[in-house]
């Protein structure tokens, strides 16, 4: 599902902020955008992510402000091995001219907010991690109920369907008989019927056309698929979603090949386009 989520604290001196961008995959996939001074902690984002988030293509990106909330650090140890390597350059290479402090102090990661290794630094920019998770959690949380919506509309449509169809079998199964009979008249032209092995074969006819199993299971389904919509718990559904409208399609194809009528069949395909738009939506829930 698509969403986004941002968060904004302190890690180390300098102003952090975390933003999190999600769109529909079937499985957790992250792809996280650290500048160099919190690359470090990539495995703990990744951790903290995934403890939120269970599935979707996910981007993080974070920015540091550096000396926002205190003065910037000095990576001492960086700062000397730039000095020997330039040194070490100038004399190679016969260059002129100082390796003077301005110079040093540009070259990457020499001045950071950032200390190394530090414990509440990687603790704080979980937490901020983890804010931003929530904040993204809750924005897909707001899309899922406005697709639960949508797939409820859809479901009423599809049960109206059903409303007609299940209205109409009864009296297409009476026209199938009373056609039936009258063809049997018309072929036999004057010749005695067998009345009893006519209403046999009518009876095998009937059964034959006869839906209303597949009308019932169909029902069931759709019952248990506004539960699940309507379910309280985080727990995933799309899956279980998914499933139900395998079963439903199940029931409608059966359906429509037992119909035998210009008005069920209409109503099947109505039934068929619904189940498709449902399906193209549900492929977009958690």
């Amino acid at each position: 599902m698509t969403g986004f989520g941002a968060a904004e604290g302190t890690v180390g001196t300098a102003r952090v902020s975390v933003e999190l961008r999600s769109v529909n995959h079937r499985f957790f996939n992250a792809s996280i955008k650290l500048p160099a001074e919190l690359s470090r902690w990539e495995g703990e984002v990744r951790e903290a992510m995934r403890k939120r988030l269970s599935r979707g293509h996910i981007t993080l990106t974070a920015r540091v402000d550096r000396g926002v909330a205190g003065p910037p650090l000095i990576d001492e140890v960086r700062f000397g091995a730039y000095v020997s390597l330039l040194r070490d350059l100038k004399d190679r290479f016969g260059l002129a001219g100082d390796v003077d402090v301005a110079t040093v102090l540009r070259m990457p990661d020499v001045m950071s907010s950032i200390t190394e290794g530090s414990e509440g630094e990687v603790t704080a920019l979980v937490d901020l991690v983890d804010a931003a998770a929530a904040s993204l959690a809750d924005s897909r949380r707001q899309e899922g109920e406005r697709l639960g919506a949508y797939l409820l509309d859809r479901v009423a449509i599809v049960e109206k369907a059903l409303d007609r169809i299940a209205e109409r079998a009864p009296q297409r199964l009476i026209e199938q008989r009373d056609r039936t009979r009258e063809s049997v008249r018309q072929l036999a032209s004057g010749v005695a019927v067998d009345e009893q092995r006519l209403a046999m074969e009518i009876a095998i006819l009937a059964d034959r056309l006869d839906v209303q199993e597949e009308l019932s299971r169909f029902r069931s389904h759709l019952i248990a698929f506004r539960r699940s919509i309507a379910d309280p718990s985080d727990e995933p559904v799309g899956k279980r979603l998914g499933f139900l409208l395998q079963e439903m399609l199940r029931e409608a194809n059966t359906t429509g090949s037992k119909a035998n009528d210009a008005a069920i069949l209409a109503d099947v395909v109505i039934i068929k386009e619904e189940l498709e738009r449902t399906r193209e939506q549900v492929e977009n829930l958690e």
